[in-house]
């Protein structure tokens, strides 16, 4: 996908989903998006596995937009993993090809937080067939587990499993400051 397209691309769902940025003004984050090509690569890379980025917030200190995956289910392109990379190793078998941090590291994209996962669920209903893992606090994390969000009976839920699980139904969600 060339810059122009994804531009154009990220406008029209800018412009069909005006709920999620009130008060934002298209021209200023164009702006933004062409003068830092680094962060239009990973928006593309966000758009190519599923994620459906959209403006939903602005950093008044730095001056960055902020972009989360707005796709409706955990970004297709993005299923199938573990949490991290010591997670994917710790694997006997059937081992996945790649885990959310390393992949999310690679997009030059940051995993979502359980409170920045909220925010998103207050924009809208994501996740209500799939799930997305969550940053993880240290200390759970050092005892093997990892945790996960989705959305069920109009309720975020919050749940746990080792991190080296991985399900067809469980991916991760990103945000990117620009």
């Amino acid at each position: 996908m060339k810059d122009l397209e994804l531009i154009n691309l990220l406008k029209k769902r800018f412009e069909d989903n005006m709920n999620r940025h009130k008060g934002f003004e298209w021209d200023k984050i164009q702006a933004r998006l062409e003068s830092n090509a680094d962060k239009l690569w990973s928006l593309k890379e966000m758009e190519r596995t599923g994620g459906e980025p959209d403006v939903i917030d602005y950093d008044k200190e730095t001056g960055e937009y902020i972009f989360y995956d707005c796709s409706s289910e955990s970004p297709k392109g993005r299923r199938s993993i573990c949490y991290d990379r010591e997670a994917q190793e710790s694997r006997k078998e059937h081992k996945p090809k790649n885990n959310a941090l390393d992949m999310a590291a690679a997009m030059g994209v940051e995993i979502l937080t359980e409170e920045q996962y909220r925010r998103l669920q207050k924009l809208g209903s994501f996740d209500l067939k799939t799930s997305s893992w969550v940053k993880t606090p240290d200390y759970i994390r050092r005892l093997g587990g990892a945790i996960f969000c989705d959305r069920r009976y109009d309720t975020v839920f919050v749940y746990h499993n080792g991190a080296d699980s991985y399900y067809g139904a469980r991916g991760f969600r990103s945000l990117l400051k620009v």
